[in-house]
């Protein structure tokens, strides 16, 4: 799912004058033996005063963030990464860790994963963040500023980058609610509660109800 505007632009403009200046290693230090294998990127130092700024302030920006909050209904937050894909640079089909680590080094389940897109999609060429899934295969490349959400345990790649550069800051999130089917139905009771669907309440409710039925029936 795209979740936009995420940063506004002074936001945008803030972390990308930032990584500007930041440095950088070889992406593959932080993967693990399987992604290793395929992952073709740079990688923001973690350990630099000023890239951990900057994911304190992304990290606000999502936890602040209505439609975010909502479907996501964040406990715990992973460290944020930022990754930078030149010319021929990609990430091959892999899964993220069932396990990641939060600011204090403590470990977390990762529910769920997401990509917040940092550059114009107009600025570069191919860097699609592609979904696999049961339906198939889906490409993302939003808007600067906006986020793609997915479940961790989910197949997913970065294309090659063919031309610019495409920044992007990645993250993982322990949700206070461990089953995606329940923060469905949550999320569709939140959009009713705030009136954001005006002539579909009602199907939303029907779809709620569906849902709680065939939670809770017995055989």
């Amino acid at each position: 799912m795209i979740v936009p505007n995420i940063l506004n632009s002074q936001q945008l403009a803030a972390v990308q004058q930032g990584l500007a200046s930041a440095p950088f290693r070889d992406g593959r230090a932080t993967a693990g033996p399987a992604a290793e294998q395929v992952k073709r990127n740079e990688q923001a130092r973690g350990d630099d005063p000023g890239v951990i700024d900057l994911g304190r302030k992304v990290r606000l920006a999502l936890e602040t963030h209505p439609t975010f909050k909502a479907l996501v209904r964040p406990a715990r937050w992973s460290r944020m990464m930022f990754s930078r894909y030149g010319p021929g640079q990609q990430y091959g089909l892999h899964v993220d860790n069932a396990a990641m680590y939060d600011d204090g080094g403590w470990p977390l389940r990762t529910d769920l994963s997401f990509t917040l897109f940092l550059s114009d999609p107009e600025t570069y060429e191919g860097g699609a963040l592609l979904l696999r899934d049961l339906a198939g295969e889906r490409e993302f490349r939003p808007a600067a500023g906006s986020a793609v959400l997915y479940p961790t345990g989910q197949l997913h790649k970065v294309t090659p980058v063919t031309h610019g550069v495409r920044l992007a800051c990645v993250g993982w999130v322990q949700s206070m609610v461990r089953r995606a089917d329940q923060r469905e139905l949550l999320f569709d009771l939140e959009r009713v509660r705030q009136g954001q669907d005006g002539e579909e309440a009602a199907l939303l409710l029907d779809k709620t109800i569906g849902n709680l039925l065939r939670m809770w029936g017995e055989d």
